[in-house]
């Protein structure tokens, strides 16, 4: 596989006197090169700023990413409600703890005799009051239960649910009804809490400590992503300056794309005004009249 950074403006991300690049080529495989992972996501990522803060200083660089699971991996001690028990920690039962990668002084996963990558138990990270202030997800010190975890109720009445008792753990395979008047579970209700649902991605974090912004595209939408064009047209091309006037063409499509989407146009429709405005880089204002005098 292959996996590389590219930009309307400059093509392929690479040095002016092309020594340096981005680029990086993957043989996938449990024999040959393993599997790219979110920690390989992260590698690539420090690549490209390293680049980038080389050799283009004076520029904004956002990176943009579709909604790849390797993308959008969170820490292993970040705030989940999948999984957490709705009561506190009954007496001789396991803590509720979240399991993580043992890393070594280099930062790398250390693997077992196996083959497999060692795993340790570790506490959930503190949760956060609307106040800003941490809320520990498990008994202080000097309490009769220290350490035990509160457990998903208890957790959402220091929130100020102090119905959440009364609540069930969790509906029916997670299927909550649409039409529910006011929670319906301790786990819905938890999973929609600000600080749940605000934990950052681990490529979010890495990139943001070097001024880079992260955005994630939508769920099934590749037109919005034009790289998605350039490996659609690299598959008949060798990937090298016979690409390079087509960079701006396929972002352009991406953008007439993105115009449709804002002003309410379905899929069907996008793709119809993307044909007939190809060589624009946003609709004009009069594409809902026109939509609706072709009948589509």
């Amino acid at each position: 596989m292959v996996a590389d950074f590219v930009s309307a403006d400059y093509g392929w991300l690479r040095s002016p006197n092309g020594e340096e690049e981005a680029r990086r080529l993957f043989k996938a495989g449990k024999a040959r090169d393993g599997y790219f992972t979110s920690d390989s996501v992260v590698l690539h990522a420090t690549v490209a700023m390293d680049i980038c803060d080389k050799w283009y200083p004076g520029e904004r660089h956002i990176f943009i990413y579709d909604n790849a699971t390797t993308h959008l991996k969170r820490p292993d001690d970040a705030l989940s409600a999948r999984q957490m028990p709705k009561l506190p920690t009954m007496p001789g039962k396991a803590v509720f703890m979240v399991s993580r990668d043992v890393k070594g002084a280099d930062g790398k996963p250390v693997y077992g005799p196996d083959g497999k990558k060692l795993k340790e138990k570790v506490r959930m990270t503190d949760g956060q009051f609307t106040d800003g202030t941490p809320q520990s997800l498990y008994f202080p010190p000097g309490h009769e239960r220290a350490g035990d975890h509160k457990g998903m109720a208890l957790i959402l009445q220091e929130r100020g649910f102090v119905n959440a008792p009364q609540l069930r753990a969790e509906c029916p395979k997670f299927q909550c009804p649409k039409d529910a008047v006011g929670p319906c579970c301790c786990r819905r209700l938890l999973y929609n809490q600000l600080d749940f649902e605000a934990v950052e991605t681990i490529l979010e974090t890495h990139c943001k400590a070097r001024g880079y912004q992260v955005i994630f595209l939508p769920k099934f939408h590749c037109e919005l992503n034009f790289i998605e064009q350039c490996w659609g047209r690299a598959k008949h091309f060798r990937v090298d300056g016979t690409l390079i006037n087509r960079y701006d063409s396929y972002a352009m499509r991406s953008r007439r794309f993105m115009d449709a989407y804002r002003r309410g146009l379905d899929g069907k429709q996008a793709a119809w005004a993307a044909r007939k405005y190809h060589g624009h880089r946003v609709l004009p204002n009069s594409i809902l009249q026109e939509l609706s005098r072709a009948g589509v």
